[in-house]
């Protein structure tokens, strides 16, 4: 099942309290704050993550089981964790990037 978690939009623009993601080289903010659950990025020039990514708004959906979600689609960036107990991934659909998002309870409560 897929449940709306976020939406994230690429900004050149830099926020208040901004949270630095070292291993991709980017900036995200808002999340938290945002009662639709607006997250905005923000790039460094030599980010590694896809253009695709750093240029179009993409919206992320919570999944139970994350391998299955990615089977037979286009992955642009392969799973990973970003946070204890948080895996993710993008695809690319109709053009344009989506984001899957799998949170382990258990592995969140004891971190």
């Amino acid at each position: 099942m897929k449940e709306y978690h976020h939406l994230g939009i690429p900004t050149s623009i830099e926020k208040e309290n901004e949270t630095y993601l070292k291993e991709f080289k980017m900036y995200v903010s808002g999340f938290e704050e945002s009662p639709y659950r607006i997250e905005w990025m923000r790039y460094e020039p030599d980010s590694p993550l896809p253009k695709l990514v750093k240029t179009i708004p993409h919206i992320a959906f919570k999944v139970d089981n994350l391998e299955e979600e990615l089977a037979g689609k286009e992955v642009i960036i392969q799973p990973n964790s970003p946070s204890k107990g948080v895996k993710v991934a993008f695809i690319v659909d109709n053009g344009a990037p989506i984001e899957f998002i799998q949170i382990n309870q258990e592995d969140k409560i004891t971190s």
